[in-house]
């Protein structure tokens, strides 16, 4: 089984577009968190999203190709672009079969299904776009990016709920380990802020609703967190095979050595009470590392906010790193719940926590949850020197993921 390198990275994230960006955001537990701005969404029980302010299209796309992409694509060509310069990646025709990309989306083109219905429904069929079907449909985040570079190995986008990003890397290295590809794009993206996507989780009780200072509504661990805010946003890494980056002189940010997946078995969306699912997810993980708990020098955790939520994830944190759990916390504190794009996207954070030598803070930590009582960074980013570092991400449909990014 072959080591895997992460080689590059790149994020569209509400705290700052490009790894740069975004980073000083973290460093100064800045809030991407604000009123909801590019439609009217007054009669909403919630008015507030982490919505990405500073991304254009244009920087990397002509206008013909941007009008036919969805929202959530662009998200996805943008960041993998900055990956791939990021990593300095480049191959030839001959290369090309071994050259793969999984990007995922629990979601996908969702405003583009709103106005194409509203057009079905004024207009009749004859004014519904051609591009319908392939900017709504998830897999084309990873068939835009493989047409854009000209990568022809393994292509797909996996599908579970929040937990996307996290599978996505996760199954690519996987890929490479066993020899099926050299060099993988990997990471997941959502652009779902939309009338219909606000409504539903709305609807569902799922959302926070702090309209009163939404750059504080999103509070993991607080014992007066209200929900989840949506969040928009993509994570992608580069991973290579650890000798073909040694071989070309890459900078390597860091190994992906292990990856742990589970299901629940449970309920469409409650976490299982007792954590099970979290807990072999994690034990998965550090397994295929063969890494003990106490190697762990911090974990990003799912952390969305939510009451049931975050006390499960504590519970299981807890049973995997008994009284010796290391720094947990939230970046979704800053930039909300990204959906299919949260795990990657923390895989970024993680990768670069290990680059700068800095945990990223939980902000709006004010008044712990007595059920929370681990040490989530609250408020300010710590100054921290560890060599490996967890990620945890849970979708609805009880899929678990979690993965382990150690230093180079």
């Amino acid at each position: 089984m072959r080591r895997v390198a992460i080689t590059g990275v790149g994020v569209v994230s509400p705290i700052g577009t490009g790894r740069t960006a975004m980073q000083k955001g973290i460093a100064a537990g800045r809030s991407g968190v604000g009123p909801i701005t590019h439609f009217d969404a007054a009669t909403f029980s919630t008015r507030f999203a982490a919505s990405v302010d500073d991304f254009d299209p244009l920087a990397f796309l002509d206008a013909k190709e941007a009008r036919r992409m969805a929202r959530f694509q662009q998200f996805a060509v943008g960041a993998a672009l900055e990956a791939i310069g990021d990593a300095g990646l480049e191959f030839d025709e001959q290369e090309a079969d071994r050259i793969g990309v999984i990007v995922g989306s629990g979601i996908g083109g969702l405003q583009v299904m709103e106005d194409q219905c509203q057009r079905l429904l004024e207009g009749g069929p004859r004014k519904v776009s051609p591009f319908l079907v392939p900017m709504m449909i998830v897999d084309l985040a990873a068939g835009l990016i493989s047409i854009r570079i000209g990568a022809k190995g393994i292509n797909y986008s996996p599908v579970s709920a929040c937990a996307t990003g996290t599978h996505a890397i996760g199954e690519a290295a996987e890929a490479i380990s066993r020899g099926q590809a050299d060099v993988i794009i990997a990471g997941g993206v959502d652009a779902a802020i939309t009338p219909l996507g606000l409504a539903g989780f709305a609807s569902a009780r799922a959302l926070s609703t702090r309209n009163d200072e939404p750059e504080r509504a999103s509070r993991p661990f607080d014992v007066a967190r209200d929900g989840f805010v949506m969040g928009e946003g993509c994570g992608i890494l580069v991973l290579e095979s650890w000798d073909r980056a040694e071989a070309r002189g890459a900078r390597i940010y860091g190994e992906l050595a292990g990856y742990g997946a589970s299901g629940d078995a449970y309920h469409i969306t409650a976490p299982a009470p007792d954590g099970d699912g979290a807990v072999r997810a994690m034990r998965h993980a550090l397994d295929r590392a063969g890494l003990a708990p106490s190697d762990i020098g911090y974990i990003n955790a799912h952390g969305t906010s939510t009451p049931q939520g975050d006390v499960i994830e504590t519970r299981a944190v807890k049973t995997v790193f008994g009284d010796s759990a290391p720094p947990v916390s939230s970046t979704k504190s800053m930039m909300g719940h990204l959906l299919g794009g949260a795990g990657a996207v923390e895989a970024v954070v993680c990768t670069l926590a290990l680059e700068h030598e800095l945990l990223p803070p939980t902000i709006n930590l004010d008044d712990p949850d007595p059920e929370c009582d681990l040490d989530y960074v609250p408020h300010t980013a710590r100054p921290a020197r560890v060599d490996a570092v967890m990620s945890n991400s849970f979708g609805f449909g009880g899929h678990n993921a979690t993965i382990i990014i150690t230093r180079a």
